[in-house]
């Protein structure tokens, strides 16, 4: 009989061990083996254990119908038959051997053997997918997870076309590998979620369970269809493993969005300052990637946390917020430190570019991600302050010691440029027409106020007597030098004309010699500056 259980012949086989148990039973109703009870339990154990030989062999055959290339079609049909001939012989009443009994005429219980042995090879087939370590290669997981999804891809199909084809219908062949697999990738993944994973490896997860699983790329595909069915699997993962692993992933990427910020500000200081390469010009505004650049990485960010999850988007989208909300102030404290170590040309340009920039940051966030930027704005602000303080400093720095220049020996003598002080300011102002309104407009405007305002301050100081040639010298110069600082600033986009005669006039008044002429210049200055007085 162990024979024609080795050579599979398990048919044959289980005639002759039904047989054997026949008689054996027959004979221990006889009461043949009253006088010697241990050739019963002999050959009670040899019926046992030849039966045991069949189980293990269709364990075997179970395990083995997906390793081979070929499934053995007959193999399986005899298999069927057999366990339909077990079942026959011993109907199960209800009645199991009680402890102690011997087993002879009951229940073999092939059928869940056979369900046992399903859900194995199901185990081993997922157990012997390739796993690289981290160690050996970086992307191990998506490589593994891809193995799983290949072989498993192929097992299924293989169940669908050649294996399903030899059972009956009541076995629901199908729906026990799917469970069997389902059930043997769900262990899998659990230890896999124990492991210390890294933020790419733990988006790879999330990203596999939620949204290739049971997508056509996998259980879905059209290829499975009908037989695979994924309407009634329990989840890949318990709640508690998966709220774990999302977790993790929003810890680790607290990490990754500051260092991908970092990555901006080492950029802007390392590729645009220190090489004063110049910002580029958009529609006639200076240009920064500051803005883009952020919300490009908030937006991929939020997308592929939102396709694992909706709460899981919303979690990163309110990280990426908070890690910008300590990011801005850094920025610009690099900003500020950098652009009052030197004299930097290109320091008005990108003053102009950032202050657009965080324009475009706020429309941005607000439009694309609906977020409330009151927060943000105030921070914004502050920043704008600080680097409208450095630009007029710095103007100032360049324009005073012409200012101070204003009537003095050399000033008269016209030793000075009458443009020095225009070009000065120009250094500065001329930047301002590519900022975004309004905002340009009216730092125009107070810079505008502010030179023409100290250089009439320079004018009015007390000073020695000049005599009329003089004074008419002076008048002149102050009318071309007026000239020429309102055109460069009119020209560069000042709306405030209500100062273009302010200095004229006082130029005026000095370079008059007649009583009711300077009276009547006095007159006009009063109308157009009625707090002059």
């Amino acid at each position: 009989i162990n024979e024609l259980i080795q050579k599979r012949q398990l048919l044959e086989a289980f005639a002759s061990i039904k047989y054997l148990e026949d008689e054996t039973i027959a004979e221990r109703d006889a009461e043949k083996y009253k006088d010697n009870p241990q050739e019963f339990v002999r050959k009670s154990k040899d019926v046992d254990l030849l039966y045991n030989s069949i189980t293990n062999m269709i364990q075997s055959i179970v395990v083995g119908t997906l390793e081979q290339p070929t499934v053995e079609d007959t193999m399986l049909n005899s298999l069927v038959t057999l366990i339909a001939h077990e079942e026959a012989a011993h109907p199960n009443t209800g009645n199991t051997a009680g402890p102690g009994s011997d087993l002879l005429g009951t229940p073999r219980k092939w059928r869940e053997e056979w369900r046992e042995a399903i859900n194995e090879s199901a185990r081993k087939r997922v157990q012997r997918v390739p796993m690289a370590s981290n160690e050996e290669e970086s992307f191990w997981l998506d490589l593994h997870l891809g193995f799983l999804q290949k072989q498993l891809s192929e097992d299924l199909l293989k169940i669908k076309l050649s294996v399903k084809k030899c059972y009956p219908e009541e076995y629901q062949v199908c729906d026990m590998y799917v469970e069997a697999f389902h059930n043997a990738v769900a262990s899998h993944l659990q230890d896999l979620s124990q492991r210390p994973l890294e933020f790419n490896e733990l988006y790879t997860l999330l990203d596999w369970v939620a949204n290739i699983y049971r997508s056509e790329l996998f259980l879905g595909h059209p290829d499975l269809k009908p037989e695979v069915k994924t309407e009634n699997l329990s989840l890949l993962l318990t709640p508690a493993d998966w709220d774990k692993l999302k977790n993790d992933y929003i810890t680790l990427a607290k990490g990754k969005i500051k260092s991908y910020f970092g990555n901006i500000l080492r950029l802007e200081v390392t590729e645009k300052w220190e090489k004063e390469v110049h910002p580029e010009v958009k529609e006639n505004l200076y240009h920064s990637s500051l803005s883009f650049d952020i919300q490009t990485i908030i937006g991929e960010h939020m997308k592929i946390s939102g396709a694992i999850s909706r709460s899981l988007g919303t979690k990163m989208l309110e990280l990426c917020l908070a890690e910008l909300h300590e990011f801005v102030p850094r920025f610009g404290e690099e900003f500020v430190a950098w652009s009052t170590a030197q004299d930097s040309p290109v320091f008005a340009p990108y003053f102009t570019a950032y202050i657009n920039s965080f324009h475009d940051l706020v429309s941005g966030l607000e439009r694309v991600f609906k977020v409330n930027t009151e927060e943000l704005q105030k921070i914004l602000a502050t920043l704008t302050r600080n680097f409208t303080n450095i630009f007029l400093n710095k103007l100032r720095t360049k324009a005073q010691p012409l200012l101070k220049k204003i009537l003095t020996k050399d000033w008269i003598l016209v030793t000075e440029r009458p443009d020095s002080l225009a070009s000065a300011v120009s250094q500065f102002s001329e930047h301002l027409q590519h900022m975004r309104e309004p905002m340009g407009q009216e730092l125009l405007r107070d810079v505008h106020k502010y030179v023409v305002r100290e250089y009439i301050m320079q004018v009015i100081k007390p000073r020695r007597k000049m005599n009329g040639e003089t004074r008419q010298q002076v008048s002149e110069k102050m009318n071309q030098e007026a000239r020429i600082l309102n055109n460069t600033l009119i020209g560069q986009g000042s709306d405030s004309d209500w100062l273009l005669p302010a200095i004229h006039h006082i130029a005026n008044i000095i370079g008059e010699k007649k009583t009711d002429k300077i009276k009547e210049y006095v007159k006009e200055l009063c109308q157009d500056y009625p707090d002059i007085r």
